[in-house]
């Protein structure tokens, strides 16, 4: 499915609208360019989960880990891994486990790691705040 969005909120709420129909032991595969909206589409996707904390980009931490909502939420950052192996080294198998919702930020670079993702593509648009938004179940080819 595509979508296009025309701000940040209408990024989100995307993101809110998904968080409330998902299974759990989803791993949501975010791809996009630095800037845009994987963490804004995340923000949204904890408040459609009923989770009320603050989301941040967890660049300098990997994981961060939200409880309080129907399913917890782990949101990852790949960006500073260099392969699938290291995701593995901090315990992806165990948030696997633990049944949530796995959101993980610069998917490809761990994409052989990523069996049975929702792939979530946010490119920018035509306008500086446009956002072109597609889910689908292939990842990058």
């Amino acid at each position: 499915m595509e979508y296009r969005t025309h701000s940040e909120g209408e990024t989100e709420e995307l993101g809110v609208r998904l968080g409330q129909t998902l299974p759990s032991h989803t791993i949501l595969a975010f791809t996009g360019d630095l800037g845009a909206g994987k963490t804004a589409f995340t923000r949204g996707l904890a408040r459609g989960l009923g989770i009320r904390e603050r989301i941040p980009s967890p660049t300098f931490t990997i994981v961060n880990e939200y409880e309080g909502g129907r399913l917890p939420l782990f949101h990852f950052d790949m960006y500073r891994l260099e392969s699938s192996e290291e995701l593995f080294d901090i315990g992806w198998e165990d948030y696997l486990r633990r049944g949530g919702i796995c959101a993980v930020e610069w998917s490809e670079k761990v994409s052989d790691a990523l069996e049975g993702a929702l792939w979530v593509d946010i490119r920018r648009g035509a306008e500086e705040n446009d956002r072109i938004i597609t889910v689908s179940e292939e990842g990058p080819q």
